[in-house]
């Protein structure tokens, strides 16, 4: 049997951790077989300037830090080696970030997560981390309103120069 001692500090573990994850707007479980040690810190360092977090932590731990929070759907996902990403800013960069590094890394997959409170499975965050980001999105929307305007104004002087000579 574990020391009293030993089991406060689990409890303490699984207790910031369930702080952490329930201020997170991505939680992203993921399965981190056969990479290497330089691939892990490349992606920690990808993580990280996502404004994320990548930790390796027990299944057990996750588990209990996230029934804690009332939150049950991922508890299927917690087997084998599994990392674990939380962000509690924007949750689009760090999916990005893990799928772009899983799509060269065969080994490396996307379990699951939740995302702003919805659990989701891989296939789903898969697309999320496919969209353009939100600058994208803005430069597209900025180019097409700045296109329309400028062919406006060509008609508009071309019907000017057309009345002036007629």
């Amino acid at each position: 049997m574990a020391s009293e001692k030993i089991l406060k500090q689990k409890e303490e573990v699984v207790n910031n951790l369930a702080a952490d994850i329930k201020d997170a707007s991505l939680i992203l479980l993921v399965d981190y077989r056969g990479i290497t040690v330089e691939n892990v810190t490349k992606l920690r360092n990808d993580v990280r300037e996502a404004n994320a977090e990548y930790r390796v932590i027990k299944n057990n731990i996750i588990k209990r830090a996230l029934n804690l929070n009332g939150e049950n759907g991922l508890d299927e996902l917690l087997e084998g080696p599994t990392a674990l990403i939380t962000s509690k800013e924007d949750y689009l960069a760090p999916a990005k970030a893990i799928y772009n590094f899983a799509k060269n890394n065969e080994f490396y997959k996307i379990k699951g997560g939740i995302i702003e409170g919805k659990v989701m499975t891989a296939e789903e965050i898969i697309t999320l981390a496919k969209l353009p980001s939100r600058q994208e999105l803005l430069a597209k929307l900025a180019g097409a309103l700045l296109g329309n305007i400028t062919k406006l104004a060509a008609t508009l002087e071309a019907v000017r120069v057309q009345k002036e000579n007629a």
